[in-house]
């Protein structure tokens, strides 16, 4: 319980850090779950017996659509959403049009239904030369800027002067295409279908940079790019863009802009753009922030896993200290018991090495064990050779059968013959596994002595 209180602080670090990383996510949900209140009709729109005919004659109006994050684009669902939907919907409530979408998938594309007359009108394109040849633009209700995106890590422009021989990447038919080629013909144009791939062009340095609506482009994953600056004097406002034969419908369009209520347009546009602002990439020190409170992280978590891990290993060596302190004792034991017996005791390996004797059996052939340890019967001189022999083979015999051995005998020690009474035994461990020999003997007088002791 005392290691866990000690570490409450690094805990409570540790969740204010996710804390901290899971309130940077949070603005965009609050974006995803603002819903504006909705408008109150009102009455309807003041218009014209011609705008009244053409609106019996024409109830369903075609729009062409392509996917604009913020301002157009399709929800899970499949139905169309954002801020020009929204404006559409409120115009039909005004005027009692139906707005149909359909959808292209890419300004070229749309452009092409509009002349063709798949469609009616559209709310997505920027007017240029080109398009006003075709088509008619409604008053403006809003807009933004174009800015450069180039890959990151490389030095982005700050204006078209400096894309001079460099290649630029835009969609087919992009509302600046034709005044970048008669203005700036040292610059590369490539044409692609979607800003998409543009994008992909960029990112694989197959193109320096392309050009994007600011509001959108910060809607996108950065990967490898970055957003530059704005194109100095260059705006796009939004419009409503209308095919030239079908005045009377920018006309209806132009008055249901005029009598549009300010207020809810604001709280359109704050619905769709509030927290959209265009943003600098990241500096180098809100970068490195960032690493550092991944790395934090990680460092704590790593010191709690070591702090953890050391207790137990703590654990284990107190245990494991305590179990060798109760074996010693019982080792100390086994020792004070074996010297305190007055006859020689002898334990050999299962290759006949001493690897323990008592203090007798070291008197009797004044030596210390030190010098003996680890020596067969026939490595040592404390018995004559031929004794030595005899003794050894006797060992080894017994433990290969596992007989045990009690008898009298005469055996020549070092210093003359002995009559003996002689002992050995096997052992085993707790396994069951044999370990070696025990054993020992006694003085025949000695025995005799002990034994008309106890008679007596």
């Amino acid at each position: 319980m005392l290691f866990f209180i000690r570490r409450k602080p690094a805990l409570s670090w540790m969740m204010g850090l996710a804390l901290m990383h899971w309130a940077q996510g949070a603005g965009a949900a609050q974006l995803a779950a603002y819903e504006a209140p909705p408008f109150d009709p009102g009455e309807r729109l003041v218009l014209d017996p011609q705008e009244l005919k053409w609106i019996k004659e024409n109830p369903q109006v075609i729009v062409a659509s392509m996917q604009f994050p913020l301002y157009l684009f399709k929800n899970e669902r499949g139905q169309w959403n954002g801020l020009n939907n929204d404006i559409l919907q409120r115009i039909a409530q005004m005027t009692g049009l139906e707005f149909v979408h359909r959808e292209s998938f890419s300004p070229d594309q749309l452009l092409a239904m509009l002349e063709n007359g798949e469609a009616d009108m559209t709310t997505t394109l920027a007017m240029n030369d080109e398009r006003r040849d075709f088509l008619s633009f409604s008053h403006a209700f809003g807009g933004s800027g174009w800015v450069f995106v180039g890959r990151d890590g490389d030095c982005a422009p700050h204006s078209l002067e400096q894309l001079n021989g460099k290649i630029l990447a835009l969609p087919a038919r992009h509302a600046l295409e034709a005044e970048i080629r008669r203005d700036y013909p040292a610059i590369e144009l490539r044409t692609v279908k979607t800003y998409g791939e543009a994008r992909a062009l960029v990112e694989s340095r197959e193109a320096h940079a392309t050009i994007e609506n600011e509001t959108g482009v910060h809607l996108y994953p950065a990967g490898q790019l970055r957003v530059g600056r704005s194109l100095e004097g260059k705006w796009e406002p939004d419009y409503l863009a209308v095919r030239q034969d079908l005045l009377p419908l920018l006309s209806i369009l132009n008055k249901a802009l005029e009598a549009f209520p300010a207020e809810e347009m604001r709280a359109l546009r704050s619905k769709w753009m509030a927290g959209i602002a265009p943003s600098q990439a990241p500096s180098v020190w809100l970068r490195v922030s960032r690493w550092g409170y991944w790395c934090v992280i990680v460092v704590v978590l790593f010191g709690l896993l070591s702090l953890l891990w050391n207790r137990r290993l703590q654990i284990q060596i107190d245990q494991r200290l305590k179990a060798e302190a109760v074996l010693n004792d019982q080792l100390m034991l086994q020792r004070a018991l074996m010297d305190a017996m007055p006859d020689p005791i002898f334990i050999r390996d299962l290759e006949g090495r001493l690897i323990m004797c008592n203090k007798s059996y070291e008197e009797q052939f004044a030596t210390r064990f030190e010098k003996l340890r680890g020596t067969r019967l026939t490595d040592s001189a404390v018995f004559p050779p031929a004794t030595a022999a005899l003794l050894h083979a006797e060992v080894m015999e017994q433990l290969r059968t596992g007989q045990s051995r009690f008898v009298d005998r005469q055996l020549m020690f070092g210093g003359g013959l002995r009559d003996i009474y002689h002992w050995s035994v096997p052992f085993y461990g707790a396994d069951g596994q044999l370990r070696g020999l025990l054993g020992g003997w006694i003085d025949a007088g000695r025995r005799w002595s002990r034994g008309e002791q106890f008679l007596a």
